[in-house]
């Protein structure tokens, strides 16, 4: 018990210690809304599976593999990858923001089978919803949904990430120092499954709690207030990249 806690701590430490961390998975999670939290998931997972090779070759091939020079240049690669990312949000923003009030269609198989149209706007959201042959328009508050499709990209793009901050840089076999130093075979093996846990579980927390801000803000009514938190959120992703890349830590 007292190794697990130890192992999880140490990856909450590791996690919210990291602010490269928090803003690659920030620009994903706030548009996922309600299902921010796989995104998350999605990073820990990832995240624990890069550190687990990064580990893995350090031990089998560590004579042969320049592992220095790779970590020299891991935090350059983070930077641009987070200045990639804040850039994609800043996109994906303004086009919700100002082009997302097209009409798109959603089949429902409760209660009918009949498509459901509908059109996003900034203050409301106005629906047209077609039973038969006859339409029927309605106007009422953004229900703030997120298509699965973009869930799924997302979720992709923070494993893809993970596995990539996991595998830079010699501070995540750091932290896996502590498992090499327990005695037993059993004991090193509760330290790293404590370690995954926790990781995954601090992001899934930290990209929950981003995703009910941004769900809460649209259902509210409050999309100004959305726009802009989600643009500092982009902008903090770009500086910390830019940051990475001229101050390596």
């Amino acid at each position: 018990m007292l190794t697990f806690l130890t192992g999880f701590i140490a990856s909450i430490a590791h996690v919210v210690t990291g602010p490269d961390h928090l803003a690659a998975v920030t620009p994903l999670a706030i548009d996922c809304r309600k299902k921010s939290w796989v995104i998350g998931c999605s990073w820990g997972l990832g995240h624990t599976i890069g550190m687990l090779l990064l580990g893995l070759l350090f031990i089998l091939f560590k004579e042969l593999l320049p592992f220095e020079k790779i970590s020299k240049h891991s935090d350059t690669v983070i930077g641009f990858l987070l200045i990639a990312i804040g850039c994609w949000a800043i996109v994906r923003i303004y086009i919700r923001h100002h082009h997302g009030n097209k009409p798109h269609i959603h089949f429902h198989t409760k209660p009918s089978f009949y498509p459901h149209i509908h059109r996003h706007t900034h203050e409301i959201h106005a629906e047209k919803t077609h039973h038969g042959s006859e339409f029927t328009d309605t106007i009422q508050p953004d229900h703030g949904h997120v298509h699965t499709g973009n869930v799924k990209q997302n979720a992709s793009a923070a494993f893809s990430i993970g596995i990539i901050h996991g595998f830079a840089g010699f501070s995540h076999l750091f932290a896996l120092l502590p498992s090499l130093a327990i005695p037993t075979f059993g004991g090193s093996v509760t330290y790293i499954v404590a370690f995954a846990f926790g990781t995954v579980l601090t992001m899934m927390l930290f990209a929950f709690i981003l995703g009910l801000v941004a769900f809460e803000s649209v259902m509210n009514n409050k999309l100004t207030f959305l726009k802009w938190f989600s643009y500092v959120c982009a902008v903090l992703a770009i500086a910390i990249g830019i940051l990475w890349i001229f101050y390596p830590v």
